[in-house]
């Protein structure tokens, strides 16, 4: 399927932010594009605004003088819908609410030609129940693009129920001559990225509610160990904590009410309190212009052990071994490492392993266990968490600290919880991935583009489950659950057949 010609006119309904950016890109793909915005002036506000943003682009170097009149040469504020009368695209970007978009777009059926696709830039909202009241549904998509569009390469190319194949081909054929890489998704609750990413966020909430640690350590550790852009706290304060929480709601009621999708009461009294992150001042931090953001904690500088002795494999966390030897420590391996479930034991006695899911207090009667935190590098990692049982005594502590030190490392300790940070998100988030694929949600390829892309992970969730192993996972959630957290982290069949396929060809 073709894209539509460039000669063609976009039509952008909705001059804020979004349909802004939308406009834009559009417009630099050589479109002819009609922008309008229900609020008088609005749209002519908007064009200003475009305007000033592709000057900015000439000042880069981005464009050229030629090409920046050339564009603001084919943008038009239209100030009725019927100006929209000639549209090859329109795209809508107005309020998430589901009556004022079926409106809109029945409202446009009687202004556009049926050859005209069109497309809603919805977040949390069926694209189905949107097209719901159109006489001619099958020309009707979802295009979801990220803001801010012109930068942001990914969209989402939805397909509801009564959308026919063609119009979603020829709408990911016309995003991809746009320059963007578009994924195609079913209409499923939270599209592709909004669902898979839902345990970035509730997580490292339902952590904080735990006491495992605080805002800054919870951000640190994600970041600086499990390699994410940001961490949950900080992103949620850019994002606006509404934002974020209408859409975790929309998710959670649109799966009427699993457990998996849960909000979290933290986040919901901090949009009660009006703190709503950095557009009001204050969120999880204060965004006031004195304000010091608060330090992560981590622990002080310790002496790193003359020599450990590492029994069985570590798993995910093997590459541990060869990086103590490196620093100098003298390593002593009992067995052929092959399999997880091993563990390193510290000169004073204490058991150092890999977080399974369980808490580290769950471990054999007698034994002073500390778990340390799922990295997805070690290498790369510059900190990582550890969490000692109430039997680990501060020597134990500071003995495993220091050997974290000797790697590269700096050290948070946390409270004892099942899972752990890292562990704990990125199990949840390849669950979500792995579930997602088997209900053919997307394709494998396109669900890890889509998390690479549009929320910049350091890899796809797919690609952590083939480099962790399915059966490491099952069994990491089945502890998790076991531990009484309830069904919110009971594995997924689809993890569980992927695991048992590996364990028969193990």
């Amino acid at each position: 399927m073709t894209a539509i010609d460039p000669a063609g006119t976009v039509a952008v309904v909705g001059a804020g932010t979004m349909g802004q950016g939308i406009a834009q890109v559009a417009l630099t793909a050589g479109h002819p594009v009609r922008l309008y915005d229900a609020a008088p002036g609005r749209a002519e506000e908007a064009a200003r605004a475009i305007a000033a943003r592709l000057g900015r682009l000439v000042d880069k170097g981005r464009l050229d003088a030629a090409g920046r009149d050339a564009a603001l040469a084919r943008l038009r504020p239209a100030a009725r819908l019927a100006e929209l009368v000639d549209s090859a695209l329109v795209i809508e970007a107005i309020v998430e609410q589901l009556q004022a978009k079926q409106k809109l777009f029945t409202e446009l059926e009687s202004v556009v030609p049926d050859s005209c696709l069109l497309a809603t830039n919805t977040s949390s909202l069926s694209v189905t129940a949107v097209a719901g009241a159109l006489k001619l549904p099958g020309r009707f998509v979802g295009l979801h693009f990220f803001n801010p569009a012109p930068l942001l390469p990914l969209v989402e190319v939805v397909r509801g129920f009564a959308t026919d194949q063609e119009a979603a081909d020829r709408a990911r054929a016309t995003v991809a001559a746009w320059g963007k890489t578009p994924v195609a998704c079913a209409d499923a609750p939270g599209f592709i990225v909004n669902r898979i990413a839902r345990p970035f966020y509730a997580e490292a909430f339902r952590l904080y509610e735990e006491r495992a640690a605080d805002p800054a350590t919870l951000d640190a550790v994600l970041r600086e160990c499990g390699g994410f852009a940001m961490g949950p706290f900080e992103l949620t304060d850019l994002i606006g904590q509404d934002v974020n929480e209408a859409v975790t709601r929309s998710v959670y009621e649109s799966f009427f009410h699993d457990p998996k999708f849960r909000p979290s009461l933290a986040q919901r009294r901090l949009v009660e309190a009006g703190l709503l992150g950095r557009k009001s001042g204050r969120g999880w931090f204060d965004h006031s212009a004195d304000a010091q953001r608060p330090r992560p904690h981590t622990a002080e500088p310790q002496d790193a052990p003359a020599a450990i002795r590492v029994t069985g494999g570590l798993g995910p966390a093997a590459a541990l071994v060869e990086m103590a030897r490196e620093a100098g420590i003298e390593v002593a391996v009992e067995g052929d490492g092959s399999a997880s479930g091993g563990h390193i034991r510290l000169p004073g006695g204490a058991c150092l392993a890999l977080t399974d899911g369980s808490a580290a207090v769950e471990g054999p009667p007698g034994e002073r266990g500390i778990f340390f935190d799922l990295s997805l590098d070690y290498r790369a990692a510059t900190r990582i968490a550890l969490a000692p049982s109430a039997d680990a005594a501060p020597e134990d502590v500071r003995e495993a600290t220091g050997l974290m030190q000797a790697l590269g490392k700096q050290v948070s300790v946390i409270d004892d919880v099942p899972g752990m940070i890292v562990g704990r998100t990125v199990a949840m988030i390849v669950d979500f991935a792995v579930d997602a694929a088997a209900r053919g949600v997307a394709t494998p390829e396109d669900i890890d583009a889509a998390m690479r892309l549009g929320v910049n992970y350091p890899g796809g969730p797919l690609q952590w489950a083939d480099r962790l192993g399915a059966l490491w996972l099952w069994n990491f959630l089945y502890n998790l659950h076991d531990e009484g957290a309830g069904e919110r982290y009971a594995p997924s069949r689809a993890l569980r057949r992927r695991a048992d396929r590996e364990a028969r060809v193990l």
